[in-house]
């Protein structure tokens, strides 16, 4: 039997904390894998509610944040924004060290 332990609920009550998911999704982005940071976008998106809240916040219908969170999205960068505003994050651009 796996002694290993479910973690997404964890991580979902951790993602509430603002702190915590400006961190968790920086260092998705430091990986370099578009795939990733929306897989952490999403699980921030649904520690802060759901995507359906989400929807409302952003003004985008739900199969939109959806297709645009699924592993193969492509957001558009309005889009990306609206979405991270709606979270209470914003883009920002820094130098590359």
């Amino acid at each position: 039997m796996s002694k290993s332990k479910a973690y997404q609920k964890e991580l979902i009550e951790n993602l509430r904390d603002p702190s915590e998911a400006e961190e968790y999704l920086n260092a998705a982005l430091e990986e370099d894998d578009s795939e990733l940071f929306l897989v952490a976008l999403r699980n921030v998106a649904e520690a802060q509610g759901g995507l359906a809240q989400l929807a409302d916040k952003t003004k985008l219908n739900r199969e939109s944040l959806y297709k645009m969170l699924s592993e193969r999205g492509n957001p558009e960068l309005k889009s990306l924004d609206a979405l991270l505003h709606a979270l209470g994050f914003r883009l920002a651009v820094t130098v590359n060290r």
